[in-house]
């Protein structure tokens, strides 16, 4: 039998980590077509509000039921503004190990939010679902990206050459591929100690049907 994430809410002092909701279509579709976004991702450009309809009720359910990973809007816990996503994927049941990922909207950028909302997700994956690898992979010239990483505690394993495609926009406004280097990055559960003031309590997580 197939092991799958639970639908879940996860609080922070600032964050709700929660299921991707249709009203979060709007801001999604413009968080993703931003130039950052569109440069570091392979998410389609333009991204539509097609695109993120999909996203959010085909995409996002399958990935869960199915087993291979989680996705979890970060909003504001004061204003309820989507402020980014994290996306878990390629999660291995057996090993307990799964990849972590992130972007944060361009209004919401420069708050800590994308390292905030990746303590609490691996506290809760260390914790509560009883995981023992997170791995990251972030672009060579994605420095924002690695920055994150360091501050979460990772550890940098080595480099994967030539294995990421990034995006440069030529002069005619279209996009072109260009590959780079992923920088491998893993947490284990003893990364996290001393962490542990900057997250909630495991109090914090309640199941999306009881926190909605």
């Amino acid at each position: 039998m197939t092991s799958t994430f639970p639908n879940i809410s996860i609080s922070t002092e600032r964050l709700v980590l929660r299921p991707l909701d249709e009203d979060d279509v709007p801001a999604l579709a413009e968080m993703m077509n931003d130039e950052q976004v569109a440069a570091w991702t392979d998410v389609p450009q333009p991204f539509t509000e097609d695109g993120a309809r999909t996203w959010i009720t085909e995409y996002a359910p399958a990935e869960r039921e199915a087993g291979r990973g989680l996705d979890l809007a970060v909003t504001e816990f004061l204003t309820q503004r989507l402020v980014g996503v994290v996306q878990l994927g390629r999660t291995n049941w057996h090993i307990r190990s799964t990849e972590l990922s992130y972007i944060i909207a361009p209004w919401a950028r420069g708050e800590g939010y994308a390292s905030e909302a990746a303590l609490a997700t691996a506290q809760w994956l260390f914790g509560d679902q009883k995981f023992e690898r997170i791995e990251l992979r972030t672009a060579a010239d994605n420095t924002a990206s690695q920055q994150v990483a360091q501050k979460i505690g990772c550890i940098s394993e080595g480099v994967l050459r030539n294995a990421c495609i990034a995006h440069v926009r030529a002069d005619d406004g279209t996009w072109t591929d260009v590959r780079t280097d992923f920088i491998v990055w893993s947490l284990l559960p003893e990364d996290l100690e001393g962490a542990a003031e900057q997250l909630t309590d495991t109090s914090g997580f309640t199941s999306y049907a009881d926190w909605n």
